[in-house]
């Protein structure tokens, strides 16, 4: 079973991810509570994903973010939103958050997701991807990707690409043909060689680099 918290403002959107999410028979929402509560409840219930609004009065998505990171074993956290900007976007991922999601995702979609978390894979909303590969960055971002990817050895370099495309421990592990606890060891090592909190840097610093095919319609142009 997938653990998972719900932290959201709203009643009516914790209890509307809390429906979805545990009609699937492999997915249990052991807690849904507002922000105050959320690294009180995180500590007591010992999630595997928790799904975090970035903005609450009471306080900050973020600041629970960090907080939540700086946990003995942190669990796996993405955003939730109504807002696509950018700053919140960026800040979220550079502290450490496995993926951004708006909160008008699909319903059919959303226990999918949450699996992908747990497995170690990335979520980022198709409405801002392209927004945070674009600006994640920032200046000089080609270069220090650069200098990073040249500490990876061949097997990691390779293990990334993989990450960057979306891939899940497990999937990585089957394409592969390794363990997961290897494949594990070799994402942690990425990590420590490019100085990075979390996958989706991690990817975003790949495709910077240039190591992923563009997309078609790219490519024709």
């Amino acid at each position: 079973m997938v653990r998972v918290v719900v932290v959201d403002d709203e009643a009516l959107i914790r209890t509307g991810f809390q429906h979805i999410l545990d009609a699937a028979d492999d997915i249990e929402v052991v807690a849904a509570v507002a922000g105050g509560q959320a690294v009180q409840t995180v500590q007591e219930t010992r999630p595997d994903v928790v799904l975090l609004d970035i903005r609450m009065p009471d306080v900050d998505g973020l600041t629970v973010l960090a907080d939540l990171r700086r946990l003995p074993e942190p669990p796996v956290v993405a955003m939730l939103t109504t807002f696509d900007m950018d700053e919140y976007v960026e800040t979220a991922l550079r502290s450490g958050a496995a993926g951004f999601l708006l909160k008008d995702t699909d319903p059919e979609e959303l226990p999918f997701l949450v699996r992908a978390l747990a497995d170690g894979g990335t979520v980022l909303s198709s409405k801002v991807t392209r927004t945070v590969v674009d600006g994640f960055l920032g200046a000089g971002g080609q270069e220090a990707a650069a200098r990073g990817l040249d500490r990876l050895t061949d097997r990691e370099r390779d293990v990334l690409i993989l990450v960057a495309e979306g891939l899940s421990n497990t999937d990585i592990a089957a394409r592969m043909h390794l363990s997961t606890g290897t494949v594990k060891d070799h994402v942690s090592a990425i990590l420590t060689k490019l100085g990075v909190g979390g996958r989706v840097q991690a990817a975003l610093l790949a495709e910077r680099a240039g190591l992923l095919r563009p997309p078609r319609d790219e490519e024709a142009e």
